[in-house]
Formats: structure tokens, C-alpha cells, sequence
């Protein structure tokens, strides 16, 4: 290994909080210096040992003109392949084993098409006889009546012609809107994506967001796990159409210059046994861990063991497929919390200790800095976001520092707080140092995507902010030619709290389709309990669309709000200029933009002052009381506002702050 580390890493000399950690973070330095080095050593390249997609699993060769079909299930006592071209006849296809646990059979050109069914036919070593699908396979069609799945054959006769080349590392601060193709539409049913390609990609074009980010793409054999059981890994969601037709969403959106983020699960998979990988080849440790270990105790869903080396091939080639064979430009990997500690997070994490000593799966460390080099190898410039909600330092670093090499990391702590200040505080109690400290608090060099809402939010049981803000009264009152308080406020609070967040809580900023305009219902798939009704599975665009009703001011303030731009986020962090409780004042700056909201219920404030180190003329650019967006109309943004120098020198700027509203202010230009 030629690779140097320090003596003190980068991460600690950084932070000296770090100190006692220091042999910690040096070892998980040298713990993939050393998984790297064997891996290069044996293979040439991370890439080339992340090809188990390419070895296992049904591929046609073009020079034999033959199918093979290859299978790792070390403990299998037999497997055969079974299909509509066999009549499912379970000793028509046997397959050999060689000296490594791996199954092959090798068929003629004509004995599979385009689209037919198959699956393997397993007898275990537990002397089960089970149906299965393949580790790697890529395509699974659910049968609507017996809702089996089966694996597909899908070699179609043209391969999807790609339009647009893209470069994620045009991406600066990634303003992610997060999707799922099933519940896109407004009919109660699961639509597609060439709905979501045509209906739903111009509307994120329209509002200025430059990321997407695709829920339940991977393969999941209950619509209600929201994708977060995967059964199978490299299989696009068959619910919503075929792969070429997602190619088509992910082209289209780079056309548009979005890009395409999948919304990764390895953190752990689904417990089934005919769709999924549990007890493959008849043992509970072949891809997960054995015993109660494998068992994930919150979820009811089974823990890869990261210490195997098929393991870590398996989902590094996962990778590599999504980025290979369907263009996507970065992950967002869920369930990291539950990842780096085997005990998943279910600890209090308040001191450092709590990090780099407590329960830490070391070898789970390791595969996610695998993961965030082959990542950044195979498509230089690519977003990979870690939902963590430990906080764990280093995170998003590089790994030569010390890092896990995430570019950002989601703060999950933020919808929290504005739930909890909406649901046990009154507006006139808000504490404006804990409402601003708790936006600004994050780890210096470690990118935040800053939110008020995802989809856990929306989800039932919780309430989205606009029902928080709004509750029934959006039911009756949401007309332009309604005057209600509920609903006044709401609006109000609804565009602060995003602005709020938007500017001063991340380098990145994400919100889930359709809480952008306030969407007022909760998010609750088809299941036993709800009769298996689509009614709130779906997203209501005919309600901003219609002009008469208030939908549509939020959905104005969002396109107004992130028309400012996204260079600002890159400023390392808001600068606070002017904090005061009893008034509910806070004013800061970041990049070339004056932040200043009055969140006070009643009072307005008349030539407010705010001290400012850059004297000149501030212009106002952005004004929430403004009656586009659903205003009061309180403000005159034609004027220019110049700063005044007080007996001591020191630079104000006098400003007209009605209650619950904010604005954005341009800087003047710096006299050379």
C-alpha cells in the first residue's frame, strides 16, 4: 500500500474535540486503505470487482449466441430453472456447481424471448423447496391476478437510444425534489413514468429545482413500504412501467439539466422468501447476518452482513448498475444510521464517544467508503447523500481526512423542530436565538440538505406543515375570495418557514411533490386497514392549477424563492446580524442577499433598525407579504433603502418589518 496517512487526521486536526477519537479515525482510514488495496491487488480496479451484475444472474452472449444463467448460492443441495418455456417442469434445467458455490446453466439462442417468464427452482440447504428469483435479476412482472412475481426476460429488440449526455458536477447546492412515480398523478390508481416524464418533470422545471430524487425505483413486493423493502436489487419497479421507459424519465430530465438522484437501499432488505434474497440458499447467513443479528428489530426486515466479500460486491455492482445502465446522476443512501452502529441508532448521541466506540459496525463503514469511491470513480461529480440522523463527524469528508465520503448529509432534525414548535409552542412564545440556532447548528465543511418536510412528514399519522399550520380549515376556507385567520396565518407561516430554512439551514435544500403548494392531505398507500383505497395515494395538481384558490400563492412564493438562485448556499454559512426575541426579529446575510423576517403575530415594526457591516443601497428583491404569493401587500419593493451611519460609525439600515412576514434584500455592489 503506497498510500500515506497521518499521524493525526485531517478530520481531527480540524476539529481537536476529535482528539480522543484519533486512533478510531486513523484505523477506519487504514481499514479501507486495506479493503482497497486487496480489492486492486486481486482485480485491477474497484470498477472491475463490482461486476457481479455482469457475471451473475441471465445474460445473452452475442458470440455464442447462447443464454447463461449463473447463480452464487454456496449452499444449495440443487437448483433448476423453471419458466413458461419449460412448462415450469422442475427437472426439465438443471443447473451444475462448480468448486465456488456458483450454479450455471447454458441454453440455446431460442429456448428464452423477450419477455418470458422464469424462475429458479431451489432446494435448500434446510431441505426447503422453494421458487425464487435471481440475485441479479432486472426485470420482475407481478401477475395481477395470483400477484406472484416472476422474473422476466427482457432483451428487447432495439436497446433505448440515449439523447442527452449530463455532468451532475454542474450542481453546486442541489435543490432536490423528492418523488415517487406511483402516487404522481391525481387518479386513485399507481401511475407511470412516461406520466411522471410528461406531467410532473415540466413542473420541476418550472419551480427552479435542479435535482430529482426517485423514490421506490428498486424493486418491492408491498407498494406500502414506500420502496424501502427492496426484494430485488437491480430490478426497476415493474409497477410503473418498463426500463426503457424510466431511461426515458432520466433522459428527458437531463434535458432539462435536472439531475436524476435514486433513492438507494442498502441498508437493509425485505424478509420474503419468494420475492426476496432471505434464506436463498436455504441458510439465514448467506447474504445477511445469521441469528437474531440478521434480524432488523424496528423495521421487521433482514441486516446485510458487510464483512462478506460477496455481500460487498453484490450491492457495490448495484451501484454501478443504477449508474451504468440507467444514467443516474447520485444516490441518496437510506437507513445510514442504521448502517454504521449495530444497534442501529437506538442510542442517545451526545458525546463523541457515542460515534467511534458504541456499537460501530466497522465493516459497514468500510462498504460505505467503498461505495462513495466507486461512486465518485464511475461518475465523477455525483451527489451521494447519507440519511443520518446520528450526526456521526466525518460523514461527508473525504475518506483521506477521515471521512465516509458522502458529498452531503440530510438534516433530519429540522422537520422535527418546526413539528415541535408548531405542535406544543403559541407563535408569540418563539424563541428567536433557539429558532436561529437550531437552523445555523451544523459541522463546518459538511454539506447539509436543509428541509422542512420530506415524505416521512406526509405520511399518516403525521401532518404535512400546511395541515400543522392549516388543519381542516383547508377543506373550506382555501379560496382567493375566502378571508379566514387559520388560513391566513398559514399561508404566512407556510412561505417564512421554508424561506427561513432555505437560507440559513444547508448548502443544499429538498422538499417532497406537492408540499411545495401546500398539499393538504396525508400520504396513506392501499392496505388492509384503508380497504385498499388510493384516495390519499395520489398528488392533487388540479388544486394549484385552479386560479381561484390559494394553492396556487404558495406554489408562486416556491418558484419566486428558489429564483433567487442557488450560489448563496455555496457561502459557507448565514451570518447572523441582528437577533431579538422580544420583537421576533432575525436578520442575517448570506452571499450577496440581507435575510430579515418578523415572525411576531400582531406588532409591525416602523423604521426597524438593523446594524450591517456594507453601507449603500439595499433593494428589496423578494417580499412574502407580496399579494402574488398571498400577501397583505403591506410593502413598496419599488424603493431603494440606504444605510445610515448611527454617532459611533456604525452602519444601519432602516426598514418597514409588517408582522409574519420576511424579506430578501440585495446587497449593494462593493465600491472598488
Amino acid at each position: 500500500m503506497s498510500e500515506t496517512i497521518p499521524s493525526v487526521p485531517i478530520l481531527v486536526q480540524n476539529d481537536s474535540w476529535l482528539e480522543p477519537q484519533t486512533e478510531a479515525i486513523s484505523e477506519r482510514i487504514r481499514s479501507f486503505h486495506t479493503a482497497h488495496y486487496e480489492i486492486t491487488q486481486q482485480h485491477g480496479s474497484l470498477s472491475s470487482y463490482a461486476q457481479t451484475h455482469l457475471t451473475l444472474g441471465l445474460h445473452f452472449c452475442k458470440n455464442t449466441q447462447q443464454w447463461t444463467l449463473r447463480e452464487w448460492a454456496p449452499n444449495a443441495k440443487a437448483i433448476s430453472l423453471i419458466g413458461d418455456f419449460n412448462d415450469w417442469n422442475e427437472s426439465a434445467h438443471p443447473l451444475q456447481r462448480d468448486q465456488n458455490g456458483i450454479w450455471q446453466i447454458t441454453l440455446p439462442k431460442d429456448t428464452l424471448q423477450h419477455q418470458s417468464l422464469y424462475k429458479l427452482a431451489i432446494h435448500g440447504a434446510d431441505d426447503s423447496q422453494r421458487h425464487r428469483l435471481p440475485a441479479c435479476v432486472t426485470r420482475v412482472l407481478q401477475d395481477p391476478d395470483t400477484k406472484d412475481f416472476k422474473a422476466q426476460v427482457w432483451s428487447p429488440a432495439e436497446p433505448y437510444q440515449w439523447q442527452h449526455s449530463y455532468d451532475p458536477s454542474q450542481i453546486t447546492a442541489p435543490i432536490i425534489y423528492e418523488a415517487h412515480v406511483g402516487m404522481a398523478g391525481e387518479e386513485p390508481r399507481v401511475h407511470t413514468y412516461r406520466e411522471f416524464t410528461q406531467q410532473v418533470l415540466p413542473r420541476i422545471k418550472a419551480l427552479g429545482y435542479n435535482t430529482l430524487q426517485l423514490m421506490a425505483v428498486q424493486e418491492h413486493p408491498y407498494y406500502g413500504s414506500f420502496g424501502y423493502h427492496v426484494s430485488n436489487f437491480f430490478a426497476p419497479c415493474s409497477r410503473f412501467g418498463t426500463p426503457e421507459e424510466l431511461k426515458e424519465l432520466i433522459d428527458t430530465a437531463h434535458g432539462m439539466g435536472i439531475a436524476v438522484l435514486l433513492d438507494i437501499v442498502h441498508s437493509h432488505a425485505v424478509k420474503n422468501h419468494a420475492e426476496g434474497l432471505n434464506a436463498f440458499d436455504g441458510t439465514d447467513h448467506q447474504y445477511f447476518h445469521g441469528g437474531k443479528k440478521g434480524d432488523h428489530p424496528q423495521w421487521d426486515s433482514k441486516c446485510f452482513d458487510y464483512q462478506k466479500e460477496e455481500v460487498v460486491q453484490f450491492l457495490l455492482s448495484n451501484l454501478r448498475h443504477w449508474l451504468e445502465e440507467f444514467r443516474f446522476d447520485g444516490f441518496r443512501f437510506d437507513g445510514v444510521t442504521s448502517m454504521l452502529y449495530e444497534h442501529h441508532g437506538d442510542i442517545t448521541f451526545d458525546h463523541y464517544d457515542a460515534y467511534f466506540q458504541q456499537g460501530i459496525d466497522h465493516a459497514a463503514i468500510t462498504y460505505l467508503q467503498l461505495a462513495t469511491t466507486l461512486t465518485h470513480q464511475l461518475k465523477p461529480g455525483a451527489l451521494i447523500i447519507a440519511e443520518d440522523m446520528s450526526g456521526m463527524p466525518g460523514l461527508c469528508r473525504p475518506i483521506a481526512e477521515g471521512g465516509i465520503g458522502f458529498t452531503h448529509r440530510l438534516a433530519m432534525g429540522l422537520p422535527d423542530y418546526w413539528i415541535k414548535l408548531l405542535k406544543h409552542q403559541r407563535d408569540e412564545d418563539w424563541n428567536m436565538e433557539e429558532l436561529y440556532g437550531t437552523l445555523s447548528n451544523r459541522r463546518h465543511n459538511e454539506p447539509n440538505i436543509s428541509y422542512v418536510e420530506s415524505h416521512d412528514q406526509a405520511l399518516v399519522g403525521d401532518k404535512t406543515i400546511a395541515f400543522w399550520l392549516m388543519d381542516k380549515e383547508m377543506y373550506w376556507h382555501m379560496s382567493k375570495e375566502d378571508s379566514h385567520p387559520v388560513i391566513e396565518r398559514g399561508i404566512a407561516l407556510h412561505k417564512m418557514i421554508r424561506l427561513i430554512t432555505y437560507a440559513a439551514a444547508g448548502e443544499g435544500y429538498l422538499t417532497f411533490m406537492g408540499n411545495e403548494f401546500g398539499h393538504p392531505e396525508w400520504l396513506d398507500f392501499p392496505r388492509e386497514g384503508n380497504e385498499w383505497s388510493f384516495q390519499h395515494c395520489r398528488r392533487q395538481w388540479s388544486l394549484v392549477d385552479h386560479p381561484d384558490l390559494k394553492y396556487s400563492h404558495l406554489h408562486a412564493f416556491e418558484r419566486a424563492m428558489l429564483s433567487l438562485g442557488q450560489s448563496f448556499l455555496n457561502d459557507d454559512t448565514a451570518q447572523e446580524r441582528w437577533l431579538h426575541n422580544e420583537d421576533q426579529i432575525i436578520a442575517f446575510e448570506r452571499g450577496q442577499y440581507l435575510f430579515v423576517f418578523n415572525f411576531h403575530p400582531q406588532n409591525s415594526q416602523a423604521d426597524y433598525s438593523i446594524p450591517l457591516y456594507q453601507a449603500g443601497d439595499y433593494r428589496i428583491i423578494l417580499n412574502t407579504d407580496a399579494e402574488p404569493f398571498g400577501g397583505q401587500n403591506r410593502i413598496d419593493q419599488s424603493i431603494l433603502y440606504p444605510t445610515s451611519e448611527d454617532t459611533t460609525g456604525q452602519t444601519h439600515l432602516k426598514l418597514y418589518l409588517p408582522s409574519r412576514s420576511a424579506i430578501v434584500l440585495q446587497k449593494p455592489v462593493p465600491q472598488a
